[in-house]
């Protein structure tokens, strides 16, 4: 009996000597999946998506009052400062509390009106009446 191992056979890719390449996981080697999951980034933004859209139809309601409150203010304010005090109007815009900054004003000299608004969400109009200042035109 012989207590000598067999001699290791070469192959043609490994030389004698040489480590063996490292296995690749099936998950790297790329192609397909089989398994039926999808992979990536597009379920996580979709998701997103569909999130972000559940909360802007949520707050929506929310944004729109805010945005009409601030426009109206910005109106009447703009409105006093223009025709009460006789400043320019961009000098009434630093009249503007903080958080205002959306908020922009235009000016109608032949009937005396302010109109102060938020882009795509609201406008409101006040105009200058004499004696009792500036009133704010009601919401259409």
């Amino acid at each position: 009996m012989s207590n000598t191992n067999p001699p290791e056979t070469a192959t043609v890719d490994q030389r004698p000597g040489e480590t063996p390449p490292p296995e690749v996981p099936p998950h790297l080697r790329g192609g397909k999946r089989r398994d039926g999951k999808q992979s990536g980034c597009m379920p996580w933004a979709l998701g997103f998506a569909v999130l972000f859209a559940m909360f802007l139809v949520w707050k929506l309601p929310s944004f729109k009052a805010q945005a009409e409150l601030g426009s109206a203010y910005a109106a009447r304010v703009g409105c006093s400062c223009r025709y009460v005090e006789g400043r320019s109007l961009e000098s009434c815009q630093t009249d503007f509390e903080p958080g205002m900054e959306m908020v922009s004003l235009s000016e109608d000299a032949a009937t005396r009106t302010i109109t102060g608004s938020v882009p795509l969400l609201a406008s409101r109009s006040a105009r200058y009446a004499g004696a009792s200042g500036c009133l704010i035109n009601p919401a259409n």
